[in-house]
C-alpha cells in the first residue's frame, strides 16, 4: 500500500513540484490549496493513481481540523504532511514595504498563513498521530533564507513569519519524537517560482546569480528534492533540522 502525502499550497510553483515529485516517488498525494479547482487539476495530472485535490485554507482552524479528519477517514493515515502554503505581500511595484509603512492587516495576514497555518497543521497532525500512530510519519514545514539573513526582497512580516517556523520546528520535533514523528523544515533561497517573480524580472536573473556561489537561481525541483529526502526512508533519522536549499547563498 502506497504511503499518503498531504501537500498544502499544492497549486503553487513549489507546491506543485513537491506533489509531482512525491507522486513519482510512489506516494499517494492529497493536493490541497485555497483554489480547489487548481488543486484538483494538479491531482489529475500526477503520475500514478489514487491522488485527490481538495480545498483548504490553512488559516481556518476548523477547516484544518475537518480536512485532516476527512482525509484520514476516507483515504488513510497521512504519512508525510508538507506545509508548503505561503504568502508574501509586496507593494504595487513589487517592493517590500518598510516597517514604518507596514499595516497591521498585512502583518496579521502574513502571520496567519505562514506561521499560524503551519502551527495549526502540525498541531492537528500530531493529534492524529497521538491517537493513531503510523510508521514513516513526517511533518515538513517551510522557512526561508529570508528568515536567516533578514531578507532583501521580503517584507518584515514575511521574514518574521518564516523565522517563527525555525523555532516551531524544534519545539514540535521534541514533542513528536516519542510518537515516532520527525519534524523538519526546508528553507529555500532564490527559487524560480511565482513568489520570486513578484519582485524579480527574469531579465535580471544573470546579475542576481552572480551573488550565489553555484551561480544560478534555484528551481522548484531543487526544493522538491529536499522535501523528498525528508519524506523518504533516508530522512528517518533527521528531526528538528532545517535544510537550506539556496545554492550557497547563505552558509553556516
Amino acid at each position: 500500500m502506497a504511503l499518503l502525502a498531504f501537500v498544502t499550497g499544492a497549486a503553487g510553483g513549489i507546491g506543485s513540484a513537491i506533489a509531482t515529485r512525491l507522486a513519482g516517488d510512489g506516494f499517494t498525494v492529497i493536493a490541497s490549496d485555497v483554489d480547489a479547482g487548481r488543486a484538483k487539476d494538479l491531482a489529475a495530472s500526477l503520475p500514478g493513481t489514487g491522488h485527490a485535490g481538495v480545498a483548504l485554507d490553512v488559516c481556518d482552524e476548523q477547516a484544518v481540523i475537518d480536512r485532516l479528519r476527512q482525509v484520514e477517514t476516507e483515504f488513510a493515515p497521512i504519512n508525510a504532511m508538507v506545509a508548503a502554503a505561503g504568502l508574501l505581500i509586496l507593494d504595487k511595484n513589487g517592493q517590500r514595504r518598510p516597517i514604518i509603512e507596514t499595516g497591521l492587516d498585512e502583518w496579521d495576514r502574513t502571520q496567519r498563513v505562514n506561521s499560524t497555518g503551519t502551527f495549526l497543521l502540525v498541531r492537528e497532525y500530531l493529534r492524529h498521530r497521538t491517537r493513531s500512530p503510523v510508521d514513516h510519519a513526517r511533518f515538513i514545514a517551510f522557512s526561508s533564507v529570508a528568515a536567516q539573513l533578514g531578507g532583501y526582497r521580503s517584507s518584515s512580516a514575511y521574514i518574521a513569519s518564516k523565522s517563527a517556523i525555525l523555532g516551531l520546528v524544534k519545539a514540535a520535533a521534541r514533542e513528536a519524537a516519542p510518537l515516532g514523528v520527525t519534524v523538519n523544515a526546508v528553507a529555500p533561497g532564490l527559487i524560480d517560482a511565482p513568489m520570486l517573480r513578484l519582485s524579480l524580472d527574469p531579465a535580471d536573473d544573470g546579475e542576481i546569480a552572480k551573488s550565489i556561489p553555484l551561480n544560478r537561481i534555484g528551481t522548484s525541483g531543487d526544493v522538491a528534492g529536499a522535501v523528498a529526502y525528508l519524506a523518504g526512508p533516508d530522512g528517518g533519522y533527521v528531526t528538528g533540522a532545517t535544510i537550506d536549499v539556496n545554492g550557497g547563498y547563505r552558509m553556516q
